[in-house]
């Protein structure tokens, strides 16, 4: 059974064309409408699409991850992510599909990157940099991380742990796929006359990038906070030997001084407890999982 699953907030003027065109290429359509204030749930359920309602606003990585919980409980063989907004052509899909049906990929994400278009200029360089942090923290060469048009097989939907609610989930999941097998398919996009995200391009690229941020810090915790802790205590104590020495030579206190390197003692210290909390965590978790 293949699954269209859309996430929606607020989508009325467009949720009926994404469902009509999704339902002529998939077994069933799915729409999780999160919280919205408009009519977007009931067009989508009266055009006989199956919908999953948020009471309240939650986020598209709490979408997702509903529709997931979804299509695990129904046995989905094959579940295909696609916007609400209209900006993805549902006559694309079987492109998406088709790597999956035939053993080929775990996760098909269809790229803009590889057939070009009419991004705007803000848009394309903030993607290139959400792109090149994503790639970064998951070690995987994917040209549009931040594409929502994607194919995930049973094994994928089973397999991945969504946890983000906002709009970095996409970044989430690729940082998340280590042993999946990605592949990318060429497609279209409409910019012109879509609402695109709900959040500004700066909240936008703050939220993903605070996102790959912590997911980082928690597959590497002393690397990425124990380390750099371990160096400002390093910093804090050479200052204090410093000030004391000060003092010595002259009596006076160097108090300036001496308030920055308790400060990055202070850091320093709680970085390294902090790094040493989420490795501990992290093992456990690893070990009953």
């Amino acid at each position: 059974m293949i699954v269209a699953a859309i996430p929606a907030f607020n989508e009325e003027a467009t949720i009926a064309r994404v469902v009509i065109g999704s339902s002529g290429h998939v077994d069933k359509v799915l729409v999780c409408d999160d919280g919205s204030s408009d009519m977007t749930g009931e067009i989508a359920e009266r055009l006989g699409a199956e919908v999953v309602r948020h009471e309240r606003n939650l986020g598209k990585g709490a979408a997702i991850r509903s529709l997931f919980d979804f299509a695990k409980r129904h046995g989905a063989d094959v579940v295909v992510t696609i916007d609400a907004d209209g900006q993805h052509d549902p006559d694309e899909i079987p492109k998406l599909v088709e790597p999956i049906l035939t053993g080929k990929a775990d996760i098909v994400i269809g790229s803009r990157s590889l057939k070009g278009g009419e991004m705007p200029r803000y848009r394309s360089i903030g993607r290139r940099a959400l792109d090149q942090a994503t790639v970064a923290a998951g070690h995987v060469k994917v040209a549009d991380t931040q594409s929502g048009f994607r194919a995930y097989s049973k094994e994928a939907v089973e397999s991945l742990e969504v946890t983000e609610f906002g709009i970095g989930v996409d970044s989430e999941i690729i940082v998340k796929a280590g042993g999946l097998r990605l592949a990318e398919v060429p497609i279209g996009c409409r910019y012109k006359g879509v609402k695109g995200s709900t959040y500004n391009p700066i909240t936008h690229a703050l939220s993903v990038l605070g996102t790959v941020v912590t997911l980082v810090c928690e597959r590497n915790p002393m690397t990425f906070l124990g380390l750099p802790g371990l160096v400002l205590v390093f910093i804090g104590l050479y200052g204090w030997i410093w000030v004391i020495n000060r003092y010595a030579e002259v009596q006076t206190l160097a108090t300036g001084t001496a308030l920055i390197s308790t400060i990055l003692l202070l850091i320093g210290i709680f970085a390294i407890f902090a790094g040493l909390i989420l490795f501990a965590i992290s093992g456990l978790v690893k070990r009953y999982r």
